[in-house]
C-alpha cells in the first residue's frame, strides 16, 4: 500500500511538470510534449496531476479529449484504488 501511495503522488508529480513545461514550450514556439505522452501518464496513474496541471496553466483546456478525457481516467483510477484499497479488508 505504501509502494502504491509513493508511487501515485511521483506520477502525479510529473505529470503535473509535463503539463507546465509543455505549456511554457508552447508560448515560447520550442519542441512540444506529443498528446499521447501527456494522455499515457494520465492513464499511468497521473490523472490528478494532469488535471491540476490543465487548469493551473491553462493547458489543453479547450481540447476535447483533454478535458473530458482526463476526469474520466481520474474516476475510473479512483475506482480501482478504492477497489484496491477494500480488498485488503476482505
Amino acid at each position: 500500500m505504501k509502494l502504491l501511495f509513493l508511487y501515485l503522488i511521483i506520477v502525479n508529480t510529473v505529470s503535473f511538470v509535463m503539463y507546465g513545461i509543455d505549456k511554457r514550450n508552447a508560448s515560447r514556439k520550442r519542441w512540444r510534449t506529443p498528446e499521447v505522452h501527456l494522455l499515457g501518464i494520465a492513464v499511468a496513474g497521473g490523472s490528478l496531476g494532469a488535471w491540476a496541471g490543465m487548469y493551473t496553466f491553462r493547458h489543453k483546456t479547450r481540447h476535447l479529449k483533454f478535458k473530458y478525457g482526463i476526469p474520466v481516467i481520474g474516476v475510473l483510477q479512483v475506482g480501482m484504488e478504492i477497489y484496491y484499497f477494500l480488498s485488503e479488508f476482505i
